[in-house]
């Protein structure tokens, strides 16, 4: 079973995966361990990661790189239309509403979604990975920001399913850089100390996310993430690039921005000239040849001028790392390290924002371009049965809080209730409980729509239905169980009504009822609504039994357990604390119990730009087809390319090696055909089917096949003949060792050493005559006897000759019984003893088989 961590980056991607008792990051075909994102599609194939990145600057309208953030939006959404004006290819809406990509592919134009464009980008790395592992990988763990909203989420989900992926968790990427921060290190505090504070700032080339978490031994908690999702490695090019732009009009009249090739030429070149500057404080030159207009451009800038250039850039360090520590109510000394990572985190300048906020030297432990990748292979290799990882428990955060809104009938309006606030700890799951007669809808949204980097703030709206009033009349109590899950998504997880089957504890009942909220620890749930609201979660006392929060990991307390013996249900599944409410006030004496039937409701769920399961498995269709294309293309390809070795190679041969074996008009003839094949390779047949390529290569191959025979013929005799003479000479002594009544072979049989002697005689004389004929023959005519005759020979010399030779000599029978019987008490304490010898053998495993499995095992 594989563990495979992606880094799913805006620029790049790496892959971490759990092997040879750790985690390493591996490397594509090209021995990089960082493959661009990044796709072209030209008329017969896609090129993806190194290669695609090749074709940026050759095959512009095609290449599809920086889409990242195109996950789950609308085509009228502002960020994408802000986008639509910097990105090279051409963006489009897609029937369903959402932004697809519009590229020519297969010599006709084609409309992508972004869900397949990172299916694609997925697919790659899972062959990467599989490739590195020698194995197939399905299950995988995968990072997006902190900052993506459920539509988000849920279409990078998509695109994993989309490239054949079983995405385990979707794991934010500050986290996943505490957890491999915080895994390895044996010096935490233990759990009932203060935990130590660290703040983790990933400046990426697209965003900036800061997190600040504690840590203790075998626990991380997320206390509190921020965020600039528009400010990134990017925006420094882009500032280097209006610049240059502007001086390139100026000095040389030239129009960068109304060519996208040049254009794209003065991003890569800006972005070389941002990493010399953040190593070199000096004047850099910028130079590219031929670059508009047969131009040749030239500038420079130094490290002072670039900072100036970025003031604005600058300022917007500050704020996240502020908001950050407002909202886990922290103060700098509180803070133990600031570790830093992503690539924008290299440049001078913005270290020293940071590092001069808190006022302490920031820390690079860490990786920089692979910690993500490593934590999401922790992650995993966490989640997989097939590894033992150290027991290290994750708490994340809801990065934005979260609203549910109904129809109520008291109010005659809405009734709304936030049930996760912002930073709450997740995966996180709560129960409410509404008083409803009929079917009624739930509808979940953001609370603080300018808080979220996102238009819409609709997150879903889900149907309970099949709700009815009780047999009295009254309203039915139903508890519908709400929750963040592993990935970070908002679910109604499930409902169940509550249905009374005994009369004894309905006055308890009102329309009014408020569970219990002192179980909650004195939490704001404590609503005297027609709802009521409890958690059902780690802070929870009263434990929940639901299998969902047993899969997400969540730990409860197991303190009031004993008090859900005052309630039934007939549904294992189903939630069990109907009577939380009666039971705070439950007087010591015993008292008849309440019997209930907990029954599960049908949810209908309708989330707010979600992909439906047909469209999702017409893309993993079309997926197919694709790759399947790129295989035929690649084949193909290969085809071509061993008929034009094989021209190369055997030309250079026949003046070479092969020169002696063919007569010079058979040279002539030959090398002439070579040449036909060389120019009808890049003409006619430049492009032609498989099956063309191996056809010319077989036909090739039959005039060249016997030279080179011949040419490895000549080499390999001499060698097997020489052995062959040796075996000749061995045997024949042994003849003669036997004719001379040496003891050693006395024993033989006449008549079979006769045999012998006839049969070697017979291999002497193939050999001569064989020897003889081919001493007469040139080198350009085929051999009259064959390596693989001559290994035959020798082989059946062996299997004639050596049992006869190699016979053992009879036993010699003891004299007496007597002797014998002697012989056998003298033997009978040797035996005894090797017994006794041979009798700690096994318990010296025995400690090995009972020693403890923990002793074994290593983290």
């Amino acid at each position: 079973m594989s563990v495979v961590g992606i880094d799913l980056g805006f620029l790049n991607c790496y892959i971490g995966v759990a092997r040879s008792g750790g985690i390493e990051t591996i490397a594509n075909e090209y021995s990089d361990r960082c493959t661009p994102a990044c796709i072209s599609l030209g008329s017969k194939t896609r090129a993806i990661g190194n290669a695609a990145k090749s074709q940026i600057i050759t095959n512009v309208k095609n290449a599809v790189h920086g889409f990242k953030k195109l996950h789950g939006r609308a085509f009228e959404d502002p960020y994408i239309q802000a986008e639509r004006a910097k990105l090279p290819y051409e963006l489009q809406k897609m029937p369903n509403g959402s932004v697809g990509v519009k590229v020519r592919y297969l010599d006709e134009e084609r409309l992508f979604a972004v869900e397949q464009i990172t299916g694609m980008l997925l697919a790659k790395l899972k062959e990467t990975s599989e490739s590195a592992l020698k194995k197939p990988v399905a299950d995988c763990v995968i990072s997006v920001p902190s900052f993506f909203t459920d539509a988000e989420r849920r279409s990078v989900m998509a695109a994993a399913q989309i490239a054949g992926l079983n995405c385990l968790k979707l794991m934010n990427e500050t986290t996943a850089v505490a957890l491999a921060y915080g895994i390895y290190k044996q010096d935490l505090p233990a759990l009932e100390e203060k935990p130590r504070n660290v703040v983790f700032v990933d400046m990426g080339h697209s965003a900036y996310q800061v997190s600040i978490c504690a840590f203790n031994k075998g626990k991380l908690k997320v206390l509190a993430t921020t965020f600039d999702p528009f400010v990134g490695g990017r925006n420094f090019d882009e500032a280097l690039v209006d610049y240059f732009s502007e001086e390139f009009r100026t000095k040389y009249k030239l129009n960068v921005k109304e060519n996208p090739r040049a254009l794209l030429r003065l991003y890569q070149e800006c972005e070389k000239l941002k990493k010399l500057m953040s190593a070199n404080a000096s004047d850099l030159p910028l130079n590219i040849e031929c670059f508009m207009n047969d131009l040749d451009v030239s500038s420079k800038m130094n490290r002072a001028q670039f900072e100036q250039l970025c003031t604005a850039l600058l300022a917007r360090v500050e704020p996240p790392l502020r908001a950050a520590m407002d909202q886990a109510k922290l103060q700098r000394e509180d803070i133990y390290s600031i570790e830093i990572v992503g690539g924008a985190t290299r440049i001078p300048a913005v270290k020293e924002q940071i590092s001069n906020f808190f006022c302490k030297e920031i820390s690079t432990t860490l990786n920089a371009d692979e910690a993500v990748a490593r934590g999401c292979a922790l992650q995993c290799a966490i989640l997989s049965p097939a590894f033992k990882v150290r027991e290290f428990s994750i708490t994340d955060v809801v990065p934005y809080s979260i609203t549910l809104r109904w129809k109520s009938s008291y109010e005659e309006g809405t009734g709304e209730c936030e049930v996760f606030s912002k930073n709450h700890a997740a995966p996180f799951s709560k129960v409410i409980t509404f008083h409803k007669k009929e079917p009624f809808d739930l509808e979940a949204y953001y609370t603080h729509p300018q808080e979220v980097p996102y238009p819409d703030s609709r997150i879903g709206r889900f149907t309970i239905q099949n709700v009815g009033p009780q047999h009295d009349g009254d309203n039915s109590k139903v508890k519908v169980k709400v929750r963040v899950n592993i990935h970070g998504l908002f679910s109604v997880a499930n409902a169940s009504i509550i249905e009374k089957q005994s009369l004894e504890g309905d006055h308890n009942d009102t329309p009014m009822d408020t569970e219990s909220s002192s179980k909650s620890q004195g939490r704001d749930e404590e609503l005297q609504l027609p709802f009521s609201i409890e958690d059902d979660t780690i802070d929870s006392e009263e434990e929940d039994k639901m299998q969902v929060d047993q899969e997400e990991g969540v730990q409860k307390s197991q303190a009031e357990q004993q008090n859900q013996a005052d309630e039934e249900a007939e549904n294992a599944g189903t939630e069990t604390k109907a009577a939380s409410g009666e039971k705070q006030d439950q007087p010591p004496q015993p008292k008849a119990k309440t019997k209930v039937k907990s029954i599960d409701l049908p949810i209908q769920s309708s989330l707010y730009r979600q992909l439906g399961q047909d469209l999702i498995n017409s893309y993993i269709e079309n997926e197919g087809k694709m790759m399947m294309q790129d295989k035929l293309e690649k084949e193909r390809n290969d085809a071509k390319n061993a008929v034009e070795e094989y021209v190369y190679e055997f030309r250079d041969k026949l003046c070479g090696v092969f020169e002696k074996f063919i007569t010079e008009e058979d040279s002539n003839k030959l090398t002439l055909m070579l040449e036909d094949t060389e120019n009808w390779l890049y003409e006619d047949g430049e492009d032609q089917p498989k099956q063309v390529y191996m056809d010319k290569l077989q036909e090739l191959k039959k005039f060249g096949q016997p030279i080179q025979e011949r040419c490895m013929e000549h080499e390999e005799r001499p060698k097997v003949l020489n052995e062959l003479g040796k075996k000749i000479q061995l045997l024949m002594k042994a003849v003669e060792a036997y004719k001379n009544k040496d003891e050693k072979y006395d024993h033989l049989d006449p008549a079979e050493m006769e045999k012998v002697e006839k049969y070697i005689n017979e291999a002497m004389n193939w050999l001569n005559s064989k020897m003889n004929a081919q001493n007469k023959l040139s080198l350009t005519q085929d051999p009259v006897v064959k390596v693989a005759e001559i290994l035959a020979k020798s082989k059946e010399l062996d299997s004639f000759c050596n049992p006869i030779l190699s016979k053992p000599k009879p036993k010699i029978e003891p004299p007496s019984d007597g002797q014998s019987k002697a012989n056998g008490e003298h033997n009978g304490p040797v035996n005894g003893q090797s017994a006794t010898e041979t009798k700690p053998e096994p318990a010296k495993d025995n400690p090995q088989q009972t020693k403890p499995p923990g002793e074994m095992e290593v983290d």
